[in-house]
């Protein structure tokens, strides 16, 4: 695959071009334009999904860390579907619950309205069973292990059981459930910001990229 040609905009607008492209795209999920972000853990796709909402104009956020559990690492999306993605195909509130990490339960239900631009982020945001209802998918082009390295570095020595877990369990459910082949878009972090290479499927796509120059998020 050819590598994307710089292109250096002015800042806080790089992600304008692929925000108007997600924006033009037809409902997948009765009136919601569901976007995937899928990519490693610690492969930095908390902060792309929040730059990019902010760039369709405050388009909310729903975490795939709020939606899994320690039991439930990959088998959540029984309770994403008939909490979240049901309602929203229906163009009715979604009702859901965030998992809380420190206290292993479910916290406050929360309200999610239909609205025209929804960003699921998380590790298996492209799965097989959610594809159907995403408007896009989109990668972060992350090494495995420098993406894994990043996360145990961000929460410290004493998660790092939870870490050799987990990694288990990513291996396992990507290996079985890849999402990287089926991306629309591969967004890769440079220097100066992010990249991306768009198409349908991206990996057979014609190179186009943009540059921000508020530079490389945290994890």
């Amino acid at each position: 695959m050819e590598q994307p040609q710089h292109s250096p905009l002015s800042p806080g607008r790089s992600l304008d071009p692929l925000a108007r492209e997600l924006a033009a795209l037809p409902p997948s999920l009765g009136p919601v334009r569901l976007i995937g972000v899928d990519g490693h853990a610690g492969s930095g796709k908390s902060t792309f999904a929040g730059r990019l909402a902010e760039s369709l104009g405050g388009a909310p956020v729903l975490r795939l860390d709020d939606v899994a559990t320690h039991e439930e690492l990959f088998d959540w999306f029984g309770r994403l579907r008939a909490q979240v993605l049901e309602p929203l195909a229906a163009g009715r509130p979604a009702h859901w619950a965030p998992y809380d990490w420190v206290g292993r339960r479910f916290g406050p239900q929360r309200v999610l309205e239909p609205a025209p631009l929804l960003i699921v982020e998380g590790v298996g945001a492209g799965r097989r069973a959610l594809r159907p209802w995403l408007a896009r998918l989109l990668w972060m082009e992350t090494p495995r292990e420098r993406s894994w390295g990043r996360g145990r570095n961000r929460d410290g020595r004493e998660l790092s059981a939870f870490w050799d877990e987990w990694e288990r369990a990513e291996v396992a459910h990507f290996s079985d459930d890849p999402s990287r082949p089926f991306a629309d878009v591969l967004v890769r972090q440079s220097g100066t910001g992010y990249e991306w290479t768009s198409g349908a499927p991206a990996t057979a796509a014609t190179p186009s990229s943009v540059t921000e120059s508020h530079g490389l998020p945290r994890a």
